[in-house]
């Protein structure tokens, strides 16, 4: 009963709040779907996290993306052990960057006052989901070897099964545990998804490629802000003043 609920019920139920969430957040509150970049609080630590986590988190996506679009294909590509033990190290050092990348942005929201000031509760529900996916992910990738194999084998049926509203979850039964919390997890991701950041996702600003060039129009008079600045103190410059001497009729005169 908990397993129909928790790979069944469950994720049908995550879809539909995620995609009444966001919908309703864009129409009423448009101006949120943002990343609210932090870089101009501090951009160092940002680099060396967000660097690795965007090019990990991508590879590790369309990893799992082309397993579940062509499953005859990657096992067919993993046929030859040569290319089986390339796409599981390029799997794994894509996890590892991933994790780096996520430690590195919590250590930056926890060390910098400054940013634990913009910092949100969703936003740390966000980052501890995130670093929990990574590490079931780069866990299974240790202790399961040959993971591109059976996860095409017994999690993309499952996982096509949700898609043509048929589940099926006798698969599932010969995965391992951490494999099952790695699922729920990303489920628990797709929850919270219209609530956090991560929606900025879904707006990504291709437009801007072919947009014509903004002109920029002054909007407050540059005079009188000029004016109203405070004015420089001139200081006198320094210079000799010829020394006098009394004549003799008692009247100063200058000296050569």
């Amino acid at each position: 009963m908990l397993e129909s609920f928790l790979f069944i019920i469950f994720p049908y139920a995550v879809v539909i709040l995620a995609i009444v969430v966001t919908v309703q957040r864009y129409l009423k509150r448009g101006f949120t779907y943002s990343s609210l970049s932090s870089q101009f609080l501090e951009s160092k630590e940002l680099f060396f996290g967000s660097v690795p986590w965007h090019y990990g988190i991508l590879g590790v996506l369309t990893g799992h993306l082309l397993g579940l679009l062509f499953p005859r294909t990657v096992l067919w590509f993993n046929g030859v052990p040569l290319r089986l033990y390339l796409l599981e190290s390029t799997g794994l050092a894509l996890g590892l960057m991933c994790l780096v990348g996520i430690i590195s942005l919590i250590a930056r929201r926890i060390q910098s006052s400054r940013i634990r000031a913009v910092t949100s509760p969703m936003d740390v529900i966000v980052l501890l989901l995130l670093l929990g996916q990574v590490g079931l992910g780069v866990l299974t990738a240790i202790c399961y070897r040959w993971g591109s194999s059976w996860y095409v084998t017994l999690a993309v049926p499952y996982l096509q099964s949700l898609f043509t509203l048929q589940p099926d979850v006798k698969t599932l039964g010969a995965l391992p545990v951490v494999v099952k919390l790695h699922i729920l997890n990303a489920y628990l991701l797709a929850a919270v998804f219209g609530f956090s950041r991560l929606v900025h996702m879904l707006v990504v600003p291709i437009h801007y490629l072919w947009r014509p060039y903004q002109v920029v129009i002054w909007n407050w008079n540059r005079r009188r802000v000029r004016r109203g600045a405070p004015r420089r103190q001139l200081q006198p410059a320094a210079s000799s003043v010829p020394a006098l001497e009394p004549s003799q009729k008692g009247q100063p005169v200058l000296t050569r």
